[in-house]
This record gives C-alpha cells, structure tokens and sequence, in this order.
C-alpha cells in the first residue's frame, strides 16, 4: 500500500513532492498520508468501502444498460443518465469511474465494435463529376 512506501521514502529524506511523482500521487496527497496515524489511515480505507455513491440510486439501470450494451461508453451513460432520468449533480469522472467499477465487478467487458467502411460507387462518381466540373472552369 502507497501509505507505507510514503513513510519509508520520507524516511530516506525525500520531499512530498519527490515521494509524489515516485508514486503517481499528488504531494497533497502524500501530506495527507503523512498526517494520519495508521489507525486513521485504516479508518479512512474502510470509509471508502462502505460509504454510498451518488450513482449507486441508479446502479440497477445502469447495470442494465452496459449487460445491454456493452459497448457503451461512460459519456453515453452520462447522456443517458441526463436524458432519461434527470440525474445532473454527477460529472464525467465520476460517471466513468462509477462504470469502470461496475465493469469489474460484475465481469462487463467493454467491447470493441470496429465499423467496415467501404467506398461507396455512386458518391466517387459524383465527386469525380464535381473535381472535373471544378478543374473546367477554373
């Protein structure tokens, strides 16, 4: 866990910043950890687990879109949420990690749905027409 490296490299006489950018975390972060006991720390992770969403009032729909819809991004989510159910008080992050969340827990993966373009006939014919109309009279 980040909370013991934060102390070992803290101990070694590294900055809040350095143990930061070490990490992946903000240097607000590590002070955050560095003031906390670990008995605080503990607390403050198992808050994390069992404190409520804002999505969770909606988890059943959204469930129920993305086994649905697989392929379904945490935008259309939002937009969906927006549409049809009036929900406004969320943002995107939160939306996607609430949906990153829900995939993993529930075995949703997000597939890929890759579209076949082909050149039309008919559209090539008119843009040829178009570009030899163009180049005449230019």
């Amino acid at each position: 866990m980040k909370y013991k490296e934060i102390f070992e490299l803290k101990s070694i006489g590294l900055n809040n910043s350095q143990i930061g950018r070490r990490l992946g975390i903000s240097r607000n972060t590590v002070r955050k950890y560095l003031g906390m006991s670990p008995e605080e720390f503990e607390a403050w992770l198992h808050s994390l687990e069992t404190r409520e969403k804002k999505l969770d009032p909606h988890k059943d729909r959204i469930l129920h879109w993305l086994k649905e819809y697989p392929d379904t991004s945490s935008a259309q989510i939002l937009d969906w949420l927006e549409e049809k159910l009036g929900v406004t008080n969320v943002s995107e992050g939160t939306v996607r990690n609430y949906v990153n969340e829900l995939r993993e827990i529930y075995h949703i993966p997000k597939t890929a749905n890759y579209r076949v373009y082909t050149a039309v006939e008919e559209f090539r014919r008119v843009c040829n027409a178009k570009w030899t109309l163009e180049r005449q009279y230019s």
